[in-house]
């Protein structure tokens, strides 16, 4: 009697002790308790490009459930996102007109200029191509496309591809005017929709182009030139300038888009949708890298 008395009581004990321990592992892997930010909003002002290529869409739900931030994305003409940061009207900024940038960052208005990618911009025209541009120089294109008088829709609304187009013509030493060219004021991708209906030609980023080509004869005639390449940075504006910028969620952004996994999704978005990367991640590079190629 003794015995199994003894024996219940050990048996008590262990099972107590088994349990103490177990609970003490359960504590010890239960995962820390995410810290939510401050100021939970973020207002990204951004060109056209980032949300018509749709890689918005594909990185913005990843960073936001990882950070617990909420991404508010203004996507407009580079040019009107970076007069958003120059008023401190936006939090983050993500561009892509390298010059226009380092004017903005001239004037203490946005911090932490970071490169982060690049893709190009192609020449789009009807297939019947009136001009025969297909496969030429973009010295060649415009000066057939200008002595042509052919049809050509410029964004005209002051965003990165607005810029690049106007600094092609000036390298050509045409100004654009006439019947022949005419101005949206309107996004790539709506760009791409007048260039396609009035079977004029357009310059556009590869990426929007790739995106909205199911709905487009146009086709890529001009391409590939170094001229024609694209670079993007994120820009985090001054809060030091501007008291009511969210300097902690712009930096949580910007580090996520030059994050591994942040560079990795950047690689690989649009690989299996269109067969090619829509942009290709730089993060780590300068902008001397690619003037010396």
């Amino acid at each position: 009697m003794k015995k199994t008395r003894y024996f219940s009581i050990v048996m008590i004990l262990c099972m107590t002790v088994a349990l103490v321990l177990a609970g003490c592992g359960q504590q010890a892997q239960a995962p820390a308790k995410k810290v939510e930010p401050a100021v939970k909003d973020i207002i990204l002002a951004t060109t056209t490009s980032t949300r018509d290529s749709g890689l918005l869409d594909y990185l913005l739900p990843v960073f936001e459930k990882q950070s617990g931030y909420k991404v508010k994305v203004i996507a407009v003409g580079t040019g009107a996102a970076l007069k958003m940061g120059e008023k401190g009207e936006a939090d983050v900024l993500l561009v892509h007109a390298p010059d226009a940038e380092k004017k903005v960052m001239a004037t203490g208005a946005t911090i932490n200029r970071r490169l982060i990618m690049h893709n190009d911009f192609v020449f789009a025209g009807p297939k019947a191509d009136p001009a025969k541009i297909k496969k030429s120089s973009v010295e060649n294109a415009l000066k057939a496309i200008a002595d042509n008088k052919a049809v050509f829709v410029s964004r005209g609304d002051d965003s990165g591809t607005h810029k690049m187009e106007k600094k092609l013509w000036n390298f050509v030493k045409i100004k654009p005017e006439g019947a022949w060219y005419q101005q949206a004021g309107a996004g790539m991708a709506q760009t791409l929709k007048i260039a396609d209906e009035r079977h004029g030609y357009t310059l556009t980023d590869r990426a929007t182009y790739l995106a909205q080509k199911k709905n487009l004869t146009l086709e890529i005639l001009v391409e590939g030139d170094k001229k024609l390449l694209n670079i993007y940075h994120v820009m985090e504006v001054n809060s030091k300038k501007f008291s009511k910028v969210n300097a902690a969620g712009a930096k949580a952004f910007g580090d996520f888009l030059l994050s591994a996994q942040g560079q990795k999704m950047i690689a690989e978005h649009g690989k299996q949708k269109y067969g090619q990367p829509l942009f290709f991640a730089d993060g780590g590079k300068t902008e001397q890298e690619f003037s010396a190629k």
